[in-house]
């Protein structure tokens, strides 16, 4: 029989509210419903008890690259992002040859077998040459559907989601290809008008890659991408919380016109995240990490992040003053319903995987639990 431990006393964010001094009960990997008389009680008095972060779109973390390294690489950054509270992660590629793609995706594919990753996020190499970001030039191409197609027969099922700058040749019926096979198509590191973008989402693309961020500004004759993708309800948009990828205010836009169930924050980490400054490769290109801060080493281009979900959930709440009701969404909710795993994680229900996290009062990590077992055990510190 598996063992029953009650989590009590803190404030639980549920689906319906917050819910001061409340109980959870863990009964092996799940929550449960019900306690054994004799069950142990951890007092988390003065503590918030929120479910685990979901991460849409995650390069690496820990020294280890998604992109290029071993499974074991691979797995040491997923354990990196968990230290963090990320208990489900999508993880993400960057632009690369075709075949070393493919060649990626069978590897990630085995690991998403295993359930150590939620699946393959594809960015690259189908986005604009006018706003690549930090993807090599030479290496991108137009969206043709039969190369988009041998990507995610590659993943084996386990492709989540492609970025495509659907305004280049082949992006529509690329972006009707993903739907029909299930797989997210989103609009990133595009240079689309706004009527082209409208175009893209009536053909079926419902995320927008880090909005804002490599796609031109919103403009009050030229209003673009941005604001197609804010406008409709069919769109979550991703959001990098860091500090350096967004102003407050827009982060305050982003939420006022999509509204909190349609807000999706990601890290889009890359290797330093959670490892430290220093010279890394992302994909093929030179980065520089200083103070926090990934930028390419030629042109100094923002090269991803260092983020982990915690910083972004703590800056949400503390810098720009969200509910912490709609931080939880942002951060598992509603990245867990576009992955189509809501019925296992994004919220403390009976039922679901036993993934939590413990925060303090000030909204510092003190826990972690995955799968009924501490990552982080918040009574050792």
């Amino acid at each position: 029989m598996a063992t029953s431990n009650v989590l009590a006393g803190a404030r639980v964010v549920l689906p319906t509210g917050t819910v001061d001094g409340g109980r959870l009960i863990v009964e092996g990997t799940r929550i449960a419903g019900a306690s054994a008389e004799d069950a142990p009680v951890m007092d988390l008095s003065g503590h918030w008890l929120v479910p685990g972060f979901v991460d849409l779109h995650n390069h690496g973390g820990g020294g280890a690259s998604f992109t290029s390294g071993t499974a074991e690489e691979v797995l040491r950054g997923v354990h990196t992002h968990r230290l963090h509270g990320t208990t489900t992660v999508v993880a993400s590629t960057v632009t690369g040859e075709m075949d070393v793609l493919a060649q990626r995706a069978g590897l990630l594919s085995e690991l998403a077998e295993q359930g150590d990753i939620a699946g393959i996020h594809f960015e690259g190499p189908f986005i604009s040459p006018c706003r690549k970001g930090a993807h090599s030039e030479e290496l991108l191409r137009d969206p043709d559907p039969a190369e988009v197609r041998k990507l995610i027969d590659a993943a084996r099922g386990r492709a989540k989601m492609v970025t495509l700058a659907t305004e280049l040749p082949g992006g529509i019926d690329s972006v009707r290809l993903l739907a029909e096979h299930g797989v997210i198509a989103a609009i990133g590191h595009t240079d689309a008008t706004y009527e082209q973008t409208v175009e893209a989402i009536d053909a079926g693309a419902t995320v927008a890659t880090h909005l804002f961020n490599a796609m031109p500004t919103l403009g009050h004759r030229t209003p673009g991408p941005i604001a197609a993708l804010l406008e409709d309800e069919r769109v979550t948009v991703e959001l990098i919380n860091d500090g350096t990828h967004l102003h407050p205010a827009a982060l305050q836009l982003a939420f006022h016109h999509a509204g909190a169930g349609r807000v999706a924050f990601i890290t889009d980490a890359m290797d330093a995240a959670g490892f430290g400054d220093g010279r890394y490769l992302l994909g093929p290109l030179e980065v520089e990490v200083s103070e926090g801060v990934a930028r390419l080493v030629e042109g100094g281009s923002i090269a991803g992040s260092t983020l982990t979900l915690d910083r972004a959930f703590e800056r949400a709440v503390t810098v720009d003053g969200l509910p912490v009701e709609d931080a939880v969404a942002a951060l598992s909710a509603n990245p867990a319903r576009l992955l189509g795993v809501y019925d296992q994680v994004g919220s403390l229900e009976p039922g679901k995987d036993a993934d939590l996290v413990v925060l303090d009062a000030e909204f510092t990590l003190k826990g972690v639990m995955r799968k009924g077992e501490w990552v982080v055990d918040p009574q050792l510190g």
